[in-house]
């Protein structure tokens, strides 16, 4: 099957209308263990005239061993880039959907401190529902697009940036609880990661509110 190279059509389209674009994805949301993380991209209209890197794909299209290297040329390429978290502890206390939000008010406020101007800005969002505006302090102009991540190039680096930086995470995480595997799973929901939680019962870095017994092998 071909894969189509993501494209700046729609950012560019954007940039006649705002500013800055800070493109958002979303990484972990289906993990049993470890934090959600979010990854942000800014990108302006001269950032948007630029050639996409080579390679630059969702992150489930970039192959586990390419993906540091995209990462790194989506970083370069992109205005400013960062990655905000929310813990399992937040995921058990507020529930998936607003812990993405914290995460993506985070990286949000991240890309503001490396001297972004928000207002005027468009918050690009992959997905089909804005986790953001009700957590973010300030108020944001939001637009959820189904499969930005797939077609959108700000927002594929956004993916990769993200993907990389949990991935990394939970490989450390694994030095010091190497029975669930996350550096094979990273706390997705395995059969040996399932077989270690039978066997062992929780770590502080599950997600403890999650039916986690019951959760099917998500690969």
């Amino acid at each position: 099957m071909t894969v189509v190279a993501p494209r700046l059509t729609l950012e560019r389209q954007l940039l006649g209308e705002c500013d800055l674009i800070v493109s958002l994805d979303e990484v972990g949301r289906g993990a049993l263990a470890g934090p959600v993380a979010v990854g942000a991209a800014a990108m302006d209209a001269a950032g948007a005239r630029r050639r996409v890197p080579e390679g630059l794909r969702d992150s489930k299209l970039v192959t586990e061993k390419r993906r540091p290297d995209v990462a790194a040329r989506a970083a370069a390429w992109v205005q400013a880039s960062a990655v905000g978290w929310a813990s399992a502890a937040e995921v058990d206390e507020h529930g998936i959907m607003r812990a993405l939000g914290l995460a993506a008010s985070r990286a949000v406020q991240a890309i503001a401190d490396q001297g972004a101007t928000l207002e005027g800005a468009l918050i690009l969002l992959d997905g089909n529902h804005d986790y953001v505006s009700k957590v973010h302090p300030v108020p944001l102009r939001v637009r959820p697009v189904i499969k930005a991540d797939r077609d959108c190039a700000s927002v594929s680096a956004a993916s990769v940036i993200a993907k990389v930086a949990r991935d990394t995470h939970m490989a450390e995480l694994h030095e010091s609880h190497p029975s669930y595997q996350w550096n094979r799973n990273k706390g997705y929901a395995s059969p040996e990661h399932r077989d270690a939680i039978r066997s062992i019962g929780l770590s502080p870095f599950h997600r403890a509110s999650w039916a986690i017994a019951d959760v099917p092998t998500l690969f």
